[in-house]
């Protein structure tokens, strides 16, 4: 069983995220309306992801400051950020905070119980779009390793995080599956990264930097 606590201002959206995460087996699914609340709740019962909106109405703690809160608490926490924001410096921000992905509040049902799962096995997570856009926006800043990726490899790095094996990959891009493999390859001697899990962390990481 995988536990959820989602803290969100927006009573449709939390029953919304209650009932998909929950017809798709996730329980307990806790609720909380605001940041002081969500905090208490997640000290309370130590959930296994914790999705969180970045622009709660109320006093105390923004949406940034709750994951930083909540991080400096536990360095393991698994945190989902849902938000409306796709603005590629505060998906980069949220990461740098100490979110361990980053959904749009338009995102599929089939997505958010995918962020959900990824999340929750200590995987990052950022839909394909999203780690495009963040990748790009810090393209060409100096001494970043993301700069030295061509743009196949950045589209590549952003169907991986958005946790696509490589056949899809292949067959989105249109181009064959060995073209992937060695893309990926490629990928991870630049970011060195030994494996899957750990280049998608790493670009994860790398992303974040561009706040």
């Amino acid at each position: 069983m995988t536990s959820v606590l989602i803290i969100d201002d927006h009573p449709i959206v939390l029953q919304g995220c209650r009932r998909v995460l929950e017809d798709a087996g996730i329980a307990p699914v806790l609720a909380a309306s605001d940041l002081v609340a969500g905090y208490r709740l997640y000290r309370r019962h130590n959930p296994d992801v914790v999705v969180v909106d970045l622009a709660i109405q109320g006093k105390g703690l923004g949406g940034l400051d709750l994951i930083r809160r909540i991080r400096a608490h536990d360095a393991r926490a698994h945190i989902l950020v849902l938000s409306m924001h796709n603005d590629a410096t505060i998906v980069a921000r949220s990461l740098e905070a100490g979110a361990s992905g980053y959904v749009l509040k338009d995102t599929s049902s089939e997505e958010l119980v995918k962020a959900v799962q990824q999340v929750s096995a200590g995987l990052p997570y950022l839909a394909g779009d999203l780690a495009m856009k963040v990748a790009m926006s810090g393209s060409g800043t100096r001494g970043n390793p993301l700069a030295d990726l061509t743009p196949r490899e950045l589209q590549v790095l952003a169907l991986l995080a958005d946790g696509k094996p490589y056949d899809r990959i292949a067959n989105e891009l249109s181009v064959s599956y060995k073209t992937v493999v060695n893309v990926s390859s490629q990928l991870k001697q630049k970011l060195q990264a030994g494996n899957l899990p750990q280049l998608v962390s790493t670009a994860v990481k790398l992303l974040a930097q561009q706040a």
